[in-house]
């Protein structure tokens, strides 16, 4: 069975941290890339960072030197570390598994999504 299930959502001032977790079950954790998407109401999901098997990560511009995107074999588990919040950081976060052998940060490469965290930034 294809579970993603994330948690660590929250509500934090602006400045502070949180940490993403996404427990993938093992029928695809070996996939590819994996990545976190965000999403807020009438907007299309934003990729927010991706994780390839070989290790290479990269991240949208706006979080860039504030997330970290990490993985742990042995727990199944993709993280997102999120330091020096911003307000514009609120969202819907989401893990997702690629269906396929390409790795971006655009929705469409990915097949297998999470149900998704919420996080709350206030100023």
């Amino acid at each position: 069975q294809v579970q993603l299930v994330e948690s660590g959502g929250g509500s934090v001032q602006a400045g502070g941290s949180l940490r993403l977790s996404c427990v993938v079950s093992r029928y695809i954790w070996s996939s590819f890339c994996m990545s976190w998407f965000r999403q807020t109401a009438g907007k299309e999901r934003e990729g927010v960072a991706y994780i390839t098997s070989g290790g290479t990560t990269r991240y949208a511009d706006s979080v860039k030197g504030r997330f970290t995107i990490s993985q742990d074999n042995a727990k199944n588990t993709l993280y997102l570390q999120m330091n020096n919040l911003k307000s514009e950081d609120t969202a819907m976060y989401y893990c997702a598994v690629a269906n396929g052998p390409v790795c971006s940060l655009l929705a469409g490469n990915f097949g297998y999504w999470g149900q998704g965290t919420q996080v709350t930034v206030s100023s």
